[in-house]
């Protein structure tokens, strides 16, 4: 373990300890969050902003997205996912940090699109989401992991940092200026699940999934190449041919060679 993350989880027991009771105790000035305060799980490290700015450009965010961030801090991440024109949800167990970041959602003129809840990631909906956003310990990436895979196909997770151990991430960047402690941006893309087997014309597409990743067969004598998904889309070299296509279901349909192609899949 490096010496950061001996900091940064030694600081996480030490403020965890008094941090209930400073929430309950009321305070006439204004709420000023400190970098390390401790949290329900983690202490508050705020996101810079060249690292926020990198991350909504890496999740190709537009208007018609529905961001989530997951632990949202001082909102930084959702009001400025709103500045770009998304509907952005962030969900903060701290009240102090969720009164903090409407506040500052009102004064940026984004509280139409910037909303705050003060409630328990690991108890909260968030599967209209497109693209989820998070700052969390590995441990509390892997506990989300089951249900980030569950969400639709196409749905981008962009984190500060920490990974999702053997999942490994789709994009990676590490931004150096106007950044000075965790600084690496990761996203990964929801896979369309498809392992199992498939029916393409008059053969049998075999396919074994690990994430993103695929491998398999197709017919009795070729295996497949350069296989994998992007959200629901599937790419794969069988034969020395190239077949690209997209996921429905237990539908896919493509082209190969300029040819369509079509597959279902095989029950049981």
């Amino acid at each position: 373990m490096s010496l950061a993350r001996r900091s940064f989880l030694g600081a996480a027991l030490g403020a965890a300890a008094f941090a209930r009771h400073a929430w309950a105790q009321s305070d006439t000035k204004a709420y000023q969050p400190q970098v390390g305060q401790g949290g329900k799980d983690v202490v508050w490290v705020p996101t810079s902003q060249a690292l926020v700015d990198r991350m909504l450009d890496m999740a190709g965010l537009t208007p018609q997205d529905r961001l989530v961030d997951l632990g949202s801090g001082d909102g930084r991440l959702v009001i400025t996912a709103a500045k770009r024109g998304a509907r952005a949800r962030g969900i903060e167990y701290n009240p102090d940090m969720v009164a903090l970041s409407r506040r500052a959602a009102e004064a940026e003129g984004v509280a139409a699109r910037a909303t705050f809840e003060q409630a328990d990631i690991f108890e909260s909906n968030f599967s209209e989401a497109t693209v989820v956003t998070l700052f969390l310990l590995p441990n509390l990436n892997m506990r989300l992991r089951p249900t980030l895979l569950n969400m639709a196909p196409g749905t981008r997770v962009l984190s500060n940092s920490f990974t999702m151990e053997d999942w490994e991430p789709d994009d990676a960047f590490n931004v150096v200026e106007g950044c000075s402690g965790y600084c690496n941006a990761l996203k990964w893309v929801v896979p369309a699940k498809v392992g199992g087997t498939w029916q393409l014309g008059s053969e049998r597409l075999v396919l074994t999934q690990n994430f993103q990743k695929l491998e398999g067969r197709l017919g009795a004598s070729s295996p497949l190449a350069a296989a994998r998904m992007d959200g629901a889309n599937i790419r794969f070299t069988a034969g020395g041919r190239t077949y690209t296509g997209q996921v429905a279901g237990n539908a896919m349909r493509g082209t190969v060679d300029g040819a369509a192609w079509t597959a279902t899949r095989v029950a049981g």
